[in-house]
């Protein structure tokens, strides 16, 4: 098995990348967090490009890819706090009409929480009594039902890769902080304690991204499972690390790190979470 990504994967992933910095960079960001709301342009934009199509056969009218393209373009979704029920209307392609193009918006019940369920055109779902949620993470509105939906192993492991990217961000943020952030004369990344920190950031993040990379090529449940709880791991210790690194700053509401932070929190209680995850190999071990 191959675990690294093909020249076509990275060529796919490089084109997210642009894709998300041409049409949500960090203005578009904050003005988001300013003005909370979907943008469907940015939405038919994302359909357009075959977001939410690419695992759909080319038959059905989709990209015809598979599950480690769409671990690709989730990871760069997560690394830029793209907001949205992404996972959700990419799981009701080809089920639901127009959510392959971005023309319908899709939100579903995961693990007793449904996330823009205003916004939304179709809900995949019961949501009898449906009580908004006041959300840590202002680009993620929430609302609580008394179902729980069962997770999708897929809808799992894409969370696995958003909260990888955010990881990768994290350090990413960290490492910059680190490199131009100075004290006594010398950047803090000279210190013994910042270097540390650095490099435990980097440390998790990369163990996470095998881990998922190597779920996305197998589907195993099993390796679905272990790839979800060291995302998790990496997107929320990570994003707490970061803060550590930017000190107070981090705290500000003009810095990105926070918004990472929160939105990690939030992935991390959508269905699949770590007590499944942990059930799962538990049971595997066991068996």
């Amino acid at each position: 098995m191959r675990f690294r990504p093909t020249e076509d994967q990275r060529a796919l992933r490089d084109g997210v990348r642009g894709l998300l910095a041409r049409r949500f960079d960090r203005e578009a960001l904050w003005a988001a967090v300013s003005a909370p709301g979907l943008d469907r342009a940015l939405w038919r934009e994302l359909g357009a490009a075959g977001f939410f199509a690419l695992r759909l056969p080319e038959a059905d009218g989709g990209v015809g890819l598979g599950l480690p393209e769409a671990v690709l373009a989730f990871e760069e979704a997560g690394r830029v706090l793209l907001p949205g029920p992404l996972v959700a209307t990419h799981l009701a392609a080809g089920a639901v009409p127009g959510a392959a193009t971005g023309g319908t918006v899709v939100a579903a019940v995961d693990g007793g929480l449904v996330e823009w369920l205003a916004e939304a055109d179709v809900v995949r779902g019961e949501t009898a009594g449906a009580v908004p949620l006041r959300s840590v993470d202002p680009l993620t509105p929430l609302h609580r039902v008394t179902a729980v939906g069962s997770p999708d192993p897929v809808a799992v492991l894409l969370t696995a890769a958003e909260q990888l990217g955010t990881a990768t961000r994290a350090c990413e943020l960290a490492v910059q902080h680190a490199r131009t952030r100075e004290q006594f004369g010398q950047p803090i990344g000279a210190f013994q304690a910042v270097k540390h920190l650095c490099a435990e950031l980097l440390v998790r993040a990369e163990t996470a991204r095998a881990a998922v990379y190597a779920a996305a090529v197998t589907a195993d449940p099993v390796d679905i499972a272990a790839a979800r709880l060291l995302a998790d791991e990496a997107a929320v210790r990570g994003t707490r690390d970061c803060l550590q690194v930017h000190g107070g700053m981090g705290f500000t509401w003009e810095s990105e790190v926070h918004l990472h932070l929160k939105r990690a929190w939030v992935r991390s209680q959508r269905g699949g979470t770590n007590t499944e995850s942990e059930e799962i190999l538990a049971a595997d071990l066991a068996g």
